[in-house]
């Protein structure tokens, strides 16, 4: 099938036709302010309680891992709340030395205590973190988390002294400080968490406004549900004299018309995203502001292998290969996206297996294999998707690949962003579209999460094989070796498919040109502190 291509220049010219007004930007750089598109409303701002992108934006700001993202170059870590760090001869053993002036923004001094706290809590079996899976890294954290040890001290993370953590890791890796950028690894102030309740006590009042404190770049200044977040420079910052930014402002902006419109009216200096239909256009008329880079991301469906038919590979494979990823790609997305032949996107040394592609001819087979020939007796399932119209395309488009090469019927079940969340969370779906930006630069952040019983796989498929082909991994020091074996791994679990590969990702967004430090990234974690605002004459 191939999906008829619409390019709505007229409703971008109108877009374009209403940008007078920039009074909004410009009196942000007066103020030194820099004002975000960023998608939806935050879940939340405790690090340890929220999975997504957008949260991780401001989470981002307002704290610090152990190391920081070089704004320029992947890959590099420059020193963060850590100011060096060392390991012993195989990379189990690490010290990180921390900043001897670092704070959290209330003045109170960062300690090696509040990271080992940080870490206990993160693990603690009792708190509903998603993202824990982020720290079985460390030696014992897995077991405590999982309650096979009770202990919180059996983890290998211990403060030797104010200043020094030491972290011991159940196996070799020579890229512990590239992980401590994720925020999952970030600490939290333990003197205010324990204000407000006990250490797995969930979403109390800590992140509030007036009570959250920080050790990033910045500090919360305010939050107004569905209008904006706001952050300003933290005064107690051990690097404050490299921040330019007197702050930042993030909007919750779910409509990415309405999210241009703002940027073209000059009341954004960047966007979070731009519409497909809006890419040919901003490529010939705004070039200079348009944004599109590689990003290390796949968008995928998960399925329900709980639920029948899907709880069948057969059911799954014919699903995933009767979808024309070339056709979305060219004709809904335009965005320079790559057909997804598997979950890990190619990058540095590793090659994902080519496993996944378009034949609706062996498709129908395997349907007919699965009782189902011609789709005949094949159940309505439902597509969860999110409630942007981005979504919704993207569902239409598989719901009319999957009634034309299989003859079954998919109905699109929209859902805004927390309850889309949740339904997965808790197993309410049969399949649901949905998407993954890597952590860290390696392939080990998209192959781990299928993990039995991580926090962000939801599709209640596990598998031995699989999970041995990791620990071997793990536990292999050969980097080329380590990598061949990842994707012997990556193959056992395409064979069973219980997440349909789509696309890989690239973005495409629009930044203006008075935005400076802010340079094309692999993982899009740009370091804030970096950032600075410069005046410009060009405009839209």
């Amino acid at each position: 099938m191939r999906i008829a291509k619409a390019l709505p220049t007229l409703l971008f010219a109108l877009l374009i036709g209403s940008c007078d007004n920039r009074s909004s930007v410009e009196q942000a750089n007066e103020e030194g302010i820099f004002v975000v598109g960023n998608s939806n409303e935050p879940k939340g701002l405790d690090p340890h309680l929220v999975s997504g992108v957008l949260e991780s934006n401001i989470i981002g700001a307002l704290f610090e891992g152990l190391a920081v993202q070089d704004p320029i170059k992947d890959g590099d870590a420059l020193p963060g709340a850590a100011a060096s760090w060392s390991s012993n001869v195989d990379f189990t053993v690490w010290a990180f030395k921390l900043q001897p002036e670092g704070k959290w923004s209330d003045g109170v001094p960062v300690t090696a205590h509040d990271f080992v706290f940080s870490y206990q809590r993160l693990l603690h079996p009792e708190l509903p973190a998603k993202y824990s899976e982020m720290l079985y890294f460390i030696k014992g954290a897995e077991d405590y988390n999982k309650g096979k040890n009770p202990d919180p001290n059996s983890i290998g993370a211990r403060a030797i002294d104010d200043h020094t953590l030491e972290i011991t890791l159940r196996g070799p890796i020579p890229f512990l400080p590239e992980i401590t950028k994720h925020y999952t690894w970030y600490p939290v102030p333990r003197h205010k968490v324990l204000e407000f309740g006990e250490i797995a006590t969930p979403f109390t009042d800590w992140t509030d406004p007036g009570n959250m404190v920080s050790n990033g770049p910045f500090q919360l200044k305010s939050w107004r549900l569905t209008h904006h977040i706001e952050v300003e420079r933290n005064p107690y910052y051990w690097d404050a004299k490299t921040v330019s930014l007197n702050g930042i402002r993030f909007l919750p902006i779910g409509n990415p018309y309405t999210e241009s419109r703002m940027f073209l009216d000059g009341q954004l200096h960047m966007t979070y995203t731009l519409p497909p239909e809006m890419i040919p256009y901003a490529q010939e008329h705004i070039p200079n502001m348009l944004r599109q880079e590689a990003y290390v991301g796949v968008r995928f469906i998960r399925c329900n292998t709980l639920r029948k038919p899907l709880d069948s590979p057969l059911v799954r494979r014919a699903l995933a290969i009767s979808i024309d990823q070339a056709s979305l790609i060219d004709n809904v997305l335009q965005g320079g996206q790559l057909p997804a032949t598997g979950i890990t996107p190619p990058f540095g040394d590793y090659k994902p297996p080519a496993v996944v592609t378009y034949n609706p001819e062996e498709a129908r087979q395997l349907l007919a294999e699965a009782g189902f020939p011609d789709g005949k007796g094949f159940p309505e399932l439902k597509l969860l998707t999110n409630d942007k119209d981005s979504a919704r395309r993207n569902a239409e488009a598989f719901q009319a690949m999957w009634k034309d090469n299989l003859n079954i019927n998919i109905r699109i079940e929209q859902r805004e962003w927390t309850t889309y969340l949740e339904l997965q969370y808790t197993s309410d779906y049969d399949l649901a579209d949905n998407g993954w930006i890597g952590d860290y630069l390696d392939p080990t952040t998209f192959l781990e999460m299928w993990s039995e019983g991580n926090g962000n796989n939801n599709t209640n498929w596990s598998s031995k094989e699989y999970e041995a082909k990791l620990h071997l991994a793990e536990n292999t020091a050969d980097p080329a070796e380590r990598l061949r074996i990842l994707a012997e791994g990556e193959s056992i679990l395409l064979k069973d498919i219980p997440v349909i590969p789509i696309f890989w990702y690239t973005t495409n967004y629009l930044l203006r040109p008075e935005v400076k430090g802010w340079s094309p990234l692999l993982l899009n974690n740009h370091p804030l502190k970096f950032v600075r605002l410069e005046a410009t004459a060009e405009q839209p």
